[in-house]
């Protein structure tokens, strides 16, 4: 098979085209060993350093490369090649023979199928009265690493078993307890076929599908949202500008939406940002719940599990879609459609004031550039939404939505470690632990961390009036010494400053890191679950920047056994004052389910802020002009 690289050439932060995720594919069955018998975990772009970036923005043609992770069924590993599209050629491979690939979308239903023919499992249904599998479910979870012997060196999943009392039934109503299975994913093998305990299987109903809505209220009137001169960005390939801002869209398989090369006014603040891990531990120690510990990205890819997203029910207003082409196991292409959303939102005032002496009010208001994406994994879904706010600010907002995961106990006896959220049904407590890497750019490369606490003054002759306070600024010089956590006690924050630029009054150009979600874990980190989740023992990690050190769990997550990531990236301890930095700040939701998550869960948010501090000389956002919506109208008046 024969390929062409585009004429035009492609913005290098540009992610894979279809023709180019066939093109890698081909190469490797080409120039791999038993290229004809390989499975594509990962087929994404690699990167290029930023100096080729900035080489294309000044107009030169740059190559492009990519990653691609590849594996056979019938031995353990990855091998990892780097291919150049532009020369046709494998640069270079490594075998890694202790790497597992991540569980793909696609292989679901195979583990599924293989517990539900195994006569064991079979067994263990009929003593609890169920004849006919048909509605039986068993959701695939990546296993951990837990030691067990006959486990060693396989590509396995846990599964967690459920029944449908009707076709499109809530499964997780009915959850059977006390069943479980362990599956080698790569031979399709029932390892091991747990049935612990007699708790009965609840089969009252909780649907929230619309087909079984009896009653639908209708007295909320629409809302609609029009932009009758259309919107105020603009999108040309995969480059997104709104009012001040200038970025790159990327995305790939593992983490999904990505932001490049992000700038406001013409000047740098993130070079790029992720959210490149999330784990999940659930809180029980009983029966097979201790391996609910998932790791999300990194064991699965969120980015395969992005939605196509819906026009006036995902995304309200006038929408610019875009959508994502990932590579299949066979090395074919699957396109998203749809998969990230960009649009507009209001946001009420921005800022405000009436000077009452002479009677005169300004008013300006706000509105926010929002880039976003949903996934789905398992019960759960995730949705992404990046910010863009006038004055500077970039936001994080995650929203966690869905169906609890749910457990059976006796009525009225839902232990220790969770709720009961519905007779018989109960939802265990666990976290959504998040990290967004950032690897920051505050005019310029060169940047330097500050962290900022505040303290009361000693009551004294210099504070007769004990009303003394003041923040006090320290700059984190080296990577250990940068593994922080929030202190609300003292209003904590991280500020990221320039090292070659300052502003009207002296001071660094900086933005400001307000961690407003952060999370206390519970795992112990001596624990199989805690020594893999390393990078949840800080709610701020600043490392030097090195091109390998992609996500905080490690390069291959699935089956690890904690040694790579964090806090292994900072061993050495590096010197992080005045260089390329990258943030990773860890954030997330702790959930003690409740009877209003039952049985789809409002959703729960968290998140964080970056806030220009000094980035400006003043106010940036006093010529926004003065405007009265014609649309709004006054019930009061009309009636």
């Amino acid at each position: 098979m024969n390929f062409q690289t585009p004429m035009t050439a492609a913005h290098p932060l540009s992610p894979l085209s279809g023709d180019e995720i066939k093109q890698v594919a081909a190469i490797v069955r080409r120039d791999v060993e038993n290229g004809a018998d390989i499975l594509f975990e990962t087929i994404e772009l690699a990167e290029p350093d930023r100096e080729v970036v900035r080489a294309h923005e000044q107009g030169t043609t740059s190559n492009r490369s990519a990653w691609a992770n590849v594996y056979h069924h019938t031995r353990p590993g990855v091998t990892r090649c780097l291919v150049s599209l532009t020369n046709d050629a494998v640069v270079s491979q490594s075998y890694r023979e202790d790497a597992q690939p991540l569980i793909s979308a696609a292989e679901f239903m195979g583990i599924e199928n293989a517990v539900k023919s195994d006569p064991r499992f079979i067994a263990a249904c009929k003593r609890r009265g169920i004849d006919d599998l048909t509605h039986v479910t068993c959701d695939p979870w990546s296993a951990g690493n837990f030691g067990f012997e006959e486990e060693k060196g396989r590509r396995i999943s846990h599964v967690f078993c459920w029944i449908r009392n009707s076709e499109l039934d809530n499964h997780y109503a009915h959850p059977i307890e006390g069943l479980n299975a362990t599956v080698d994913i790569s031979t399709q093998e029932v390892l091991v076929v747990i049935d612990e305990g007699d708790v009965p299987i609840p089969r009252a109903e909780a649907n929230y599908d619309r087909t079984f809505q009896k009653v639908v209220r209708d007295d909320l009137k629409p809302i609609d949202v029009v932009q009758p001169e259309g919107v105020s960005f603009k999108l040309d390939g995969r480059r997104l500008t709104w009012a001040d801002w200038d970025m790159q869209i990327g995305f790939n398989p593992r983490e999904g939406l990505t932001l490049h090369d992000v700038s406001v006014a013409g000047r740098p603040v993130l070079y790029r940002a992720s959210i490149a891990e999330m784990v999940v531990p659930y809180g029980s120690p009983k029966g097979a719940h201790p391996r609910k510990n998932v790791f999300d990205i990194g064991e699965y890819g969120i980015g395969r599990l992005c939605n196509s997203l819906e026009l006036g029910c995902d995304c309200l207003g006038a929408i610019q879609y875009l959508d994502a082409e990932i590579n299949s196991l066979d090395g074919g292409v699957e396109t998203i459609k749809n998969a990230i959303c960009i649009h507009e939102e209001d946001m009420g005032i921005l800022w405000k004031h009436w000077d009452f002496r002479l009677n005169r009010t300004e008013v300006r208001r706000a509105r926010r550039l929002v880039v976003s994406t949903i996934a789905t994994v398992g019960n759960y879904e995730y949705g992404y939404y990046w910010y863009f706010h006038l004055d500077g600010e970039i936001e994080f907002e995650m929203k966690a939505t869905g169906i609890i995961n749910t457990t059976a106990c006796e009525p009225g006896k839902p232990g220790l470690h969770g709720v009961e959220v519905s007779p018989g049904v109960r939802g265990q407590i666990h976290q959504h632990t998040f990290c967004a890497r950032l690897d920051m750019a505050i005019d310029g490369d060169a940047n330097s961390v500050v962290e900022c606490n505040t303290y009361a003054d000693p009551a004294g002759p210099e504070n007769p009036y004990g009303n003394a306070f003041r923040q006090h600024e320290t700059v984190l010089e080296t990577e250990k010494g940068a593994a922080r956590k929030a202190d609300p006690s003292t209003h904590r924050y991280w500020k990221f400053t320039s090292s070659d630029r300052t502003n009207h009054v002296g001071g660094k150009t900086a933005y400001k890191l307000m961690p407003s979600s952060t999370v206390t874990p519970f795992l112990s980190p001596d624990g199989p679950s805690g020594r893999r989740a390393g990078y949840t023992f800080n709610d701020l990690w600043v490392t030097k920047f090195d091109a390998d050190q992609r996500f905080p769990t490690g390069e291959f997550v699935n089956g690890s056994d904690g040694s790579d990531g964090f806090p292994n990236f900072t061993s050495q301890n590096r010197p992080i004052v005045d260089t390329d930095i990258v943030a990773w700040h860890v954030f997330g939701l702790h959930h003690q389910p409740r009877p209003e998550d039952w049985p789809v869960q409002p959703c729960i948010t968290c998140g964080f802020k970056l806030m220009p501090v000094g980035f400006f000389d003043d106010s940036n956002v006093r010529d926004l002009p003065w405007e009265k919506n014609a649309a709004s109208c006054s019930l009061s008046e009309s009636t």
